[in-house]
């Protein structure tokens, strides 16, 4: 593949992946507390993301069969067709269905996730990996954008059909690209040894979560991603509480959150290729702890509009950032053979931290407000940042994390 058309379909299967996510974990939870649920109800939306927790199970089989080309082309079309098949469906009237269609369509999207992350460990060799995450980042961060602030605008003017049919239309445009993917066999298919039993494919993730270094490491970032994610979780419902009508909030989380996300990837990025994973983890953490501080004074009465404007503005600039380092993290952590695998474990790792912390901040903002929630979010998110980077300065890691980083200073020193 010529250097470009990499970047062009990396951008699109992230920006595919961001859109149905962005809906459901912004715009969604938006419009439940519009037609009057509870934090606790909203929260509990956050158990239909289980797929993604539990797609290290089906992760090797996605290395071991077919092609990369095969397996993005069918999950792309599914997604579509979800999409198309939505629109047919009400929130007030049927609110069931729409949980059991969430359920599939994260199915879909956390299976197209591990081949689209092993065809990117693949793709792109270590020194690309800076670039590569900022792209990732920021692309998957537009479609949610799209997901979350298009898509809720477009809901608030023309209704839910129509939101709907533009989700499809999107996605089968981010699908051309996948068009002019060469076949690629799966990595782990590629060997001469005799095919394994289904039994033996679906346990392979427990190898390689102890790998030495790997369940410490586990641990690790979950801690890092823990405190952002429990402040995150309920931005939208804390925006309408606040008295912000939906295309306020559609406008927040589309037109401005758009330019800033890419501008936070565009950071991100620069940072892990010129001064390294550890300073741009460090700085990422830090200042995204930061931004969750606005959102706590503008839920004291401090700033108003203008307040949440500026926390939004920093959230999706400096978790931007954060985001990038941390994804590059794992990318080097990630053996090539079973690219797959490996990075659907660390990124599972972070869709139980996201889970867990959504559950704990719609406990905690039902029961003791919004001040504390983002109070307590705040601590957990500067403590988790402190102990990753302390920690990976120790050497605590898989070793293949702590052999590459030299490789990629001199490279870096080279150019």
């Amino acid at each position: 593949m010529r250097p470009a058309r990499p970047l062009l379909l990396l951008t699109a299967l992230y920006l595919a992946q961001g859109l149905p996510f962005g809906f459901f974990v912004q715009a969604l939870p938006v419009m439940m507390r519009d037609a009057g649920y509870s934090l606790l109800a909203i929260g509990a939306t956050g158990l239909l993301s289980i797929p993604w927790v539990l797609k290290f199970l089906w992760a090797p089989y996605v290395d071991r069969y077919g092609t990369r080309r095969r397996w993005l082309l069918w999950l792309q079309g599914s997604s579509v067709c979800m999409a198309a098949g939505l629109a047919a469906l009400n929130l007030t009237q049927a609110l069931p269905i729409l949980f059991v269609a969430m359920l599939l369509f994260n199915l879909i999207a956390a299976t197209q996730d591990i081949a689209t992350d092993g065809l990117t460990v693949r793709l792109l060799d270590a020194r690309q990996r800076g670039l590569g995450n900022g792209i990732q980042v920021g692309a998957y961060r537009l479609g949610m954008v799209f997901g979350g602030g298009v898509l809720l605008w477009l809901y608030a003017r023309t209704g839910w059909t129509t939101m709907f049919l533009a989700m499809a239309a999107l996605l089968l445009l981010c699908s051309l690209p996948v068009w002019t993917l060469r076949d690629m066999p799966a990595a782990a298919s590629m060997d001469k040894t005799p095919p394994p039993t289904p039994l033996r494919v679906a346990a392979s993730w427990w190898p390689r979560l102890r790998q030495p270094g790997m369940p410490g490491f586990v641990l690790l970032i979950c801690l890092y991603k823990f405190g952002d994610s429990m402040g995150a979780s309920l931005i939208g419902p804390f925006m309408k509480d606040q008295g912000l009508t939906l295309t306020q909030i559609a406008w927040l989380k589309g037109a401005l959150a758009s330019a800033t996300s890419l501008l936070g990837a565009a950071a991100g990025g620069w940072l892990a290729y010129r001064v390294g994973r550890r300073a741009a983890l460090l700085f990422g953490g830090l200042t995204q702890t930061a931004s969750l501080v606005l959102y706590g004074l503008a839920a004291i009465g401090i700033g108003g509009y203008p307040m949440i404007a500026a926390a939004c503005i920093a959230e999706h600039v400096l978790g931007g950032i954060a985001t990038v380092a941390l994804f590059t993290l794992m990318m080097d952590a990630s053996d090539p053979a079973h690219a797959g695998t490996d990075y659907t474990l660390l990124a599972c790792v972070i869709v139980i931290a996201q889970g867990l912390a959504s559950m704990s901040a719609a406990a905690v903002g039902q029961f003791l407000g919004y001040p504390i929630l983002f109070a307590s979010s705040t601590l957990l998110s500067g403590l988790g940042c402190a102990i990753l980077v302390v920690a990976i300065n120790r050497g605590v890691g898989p070793a293949r994390l702590h052999t590459i980083w030299p490789r990629v200073r001199n490279e870096i020193g080279a150019a």
